[in-house]
């Protein structure tokens, strides 16, 4: 786990909001999301190495994140992506409660 998934599970527990952390969705494959919105079909993800040419932002890996994260969509989940900058300033964690608010509170 990295230092912005940290940081979004503290932001989380401060704000009273239930999330599993490294949540196998997949039932064949290895899959895991960083995390999943208890209660909610939501996976989250913090996308890391963005801008020192990292996993996420090379051909390889993108294309394995969009099968990933198009399996999940099948299965019924949204996935929602955050840069570790957003989880910083508080707009991941702002997103989430609006998503929470409109979807209605189940936690």
């Amino acid at each position: 786990m990295s230092a912005p998934e940290d940081l979004f599970a503290f932001q989380c527990k401060a704000a009273k909001i239930k999330i599993e952390r490294e949540f196998k969705f997949h039932p064949d494959r290895k899959w895991r999301a960083d995390a999943l919105l208890v209660g909610y079909m939501v996976l989250i993800e913090i996308e890391g190495g963005l801008w020192v040419n990292g996993r996420h932002s090379r051909g390889t890996g993108m294309q394995a994140d969009m099968e990933k994260y198009n399996a999940a969509a099948r299965l019924g989940y949204r996935v929602l992506r955050f840069s570790p900058e957003m989880v910083k300033s508080g707009e991941a964690l702002q997103t989430i409660e609006d998503v929470m608010k409109h979807m209605g509170v189940k936690n």
